[in-house]
Order: C-alpha cells, then sequence, then structure tokens
C-alpha cells in the first residue's frame, strides 16, 4: 500500500471509529485513547490528521455520518411515488438500524448535539449544517408531491422534529413505539 493511500486510510478509519463511538456514547464519554483503539490506526497519525484534536475529529465524523445518512434518505424519499410511503420507509429504516444495533445507535447528530451545542460552535455548526441538509431533502420531496413552498417548509420540520424526537424515545425506552407512532400520523402531518 503507498504511503498516500495509508495516510487516507488512517484517517478514514478515525472518522469511522469517531462516528461510531459519537453515535452510541456522545461526545463527553468518547475519549482519544478509545477512538485510537476502535480505529485500528497508529495514535501518532491522529494530530497529524486532526490539529484540532476532538473537536476536529468529531466534526469530520459528524459530516461524514451526516452525508452517509442523508444520502439513504434522499434514497428512501425517492423509493415511492406516494410521498407518505417514501417517509415511512425512512422511518422504517431509523427502526430496523435502531434494533439491529440494540438501541445504541442513535442519530449521529442529535446525541453530540444535545450534549456540545453550548460549547463548541464548530459542533453546533456540523450538527445544523447535517439536519439542514436532511430538512432540504424533506423539503424537496415535499415540494415534488405538489406542496407549496411554505407549507412544505414547515412540514419538513414538523417530519424530521417528530423523527428525531422519537428516535431519543425509542432509543431511551428500548422500544420502537415512538417511530410507529410517528409512521402512524403521517397521513394527518402529509394531509
Amino acid at each position: 500500500m503507498s504511503e498516500r493511500r495509508r495516510v487516507g486510510a488512517s484517517r478514514e478509519a478515525f472518522v469511522r471509529a469517531t462516528g461510531q463511538l459519537l453515535r452510541r456514547q456522545g461526545y463527553g464519554a468518547t475519549g482519544l485513547n478509545q477512538i485510537v483503539t476502535a480505529s485500528g490506526a497508529p495514535k501518532g497519525s491522529l494530530y497529524f490528521h486532526f490539529p484540532g484534536g476532538k473537536e476536529g475529529l468529531a466534526v469530520a465524523a459528524m459530516t461524514r455520518e451526516a452525508q452517509m445518512l442523508g444520502d439513504a434518505i434522499a434514497a428512501l424519499l425517492r423509493s415511492r411515488e406516494d410521498v407518505v410511503d417514501a417517509v415511512a420507509r425512512v422511518i422504517d429504516a431509523l427502526e430496523v438500524g435502531l434494533e439491529r444495533s440494540d438501541f445504541q445507535d442513535g442519530c449521529p447528530l442529535a446525541t453530540v448535539a444535545l450534549e456540545q451545542s453550548t460549547r463548541s460552535e464548530a459542533v453546533r455548526d456540523a450538527a445544523a449544517g447535517g439536519f439542514n441538509s436532511w430538512l432540504e431533502q424533506i423539503e424537496q420531496r415535499l415540494l415534488d408531491a405538489g406542496f407549496a413552498d411554505s407549507v412544505a417548509h414547515r412540514k419538513a420540520f414538523l417530519l424530521l422534529s417528530a423523527i428525531e424526537g422519537a428516535l431519543i424515545l425509542a432509543r431511551a425506552r428500548r422500544d420502537v413505539a415512538p417511530l410507529a407512532a410517528v409512521r402512524e400520523e403521517l397521513s394527518s402531518i402529509l394531509s
């Protein structure tokens, strides 16, 4: 493996490991030594890739996680002609992911945002950017379904807020019932 490829692989390993740890345990409980161990990358390269330390690494991980989940959301929203069915598929996928992780993997943004948004402008900006990209995707899908601009904008906020809240409740209760409730109310939310 070339030196350049090895360097890129260790950076990606740090970001991937940090993303998983942040989803599971938040920012405060995630230490750099734990990240190094989980990544399998050499500790000496951590500050080479992330001279800002943990904060810079968290921002990179949140940005990556937001993009990956955003891509999945976009694909699911396009997977059905009926907008209610499309949003239900997003909720179904989140439910499956939560259950597969035994309720350990929460939203890649919410867990950290709740904890750090008043302490780190960079982390807050990463969370806001991720949430905004998801909102734009939902809003665009609603526009494509024929909703007026202002209605699509409001309903996108309502949908994302309901889904995020349901994820937090489901994780705390170790029960997907909050997500099921949001899915069942989609028709009234989108009418």
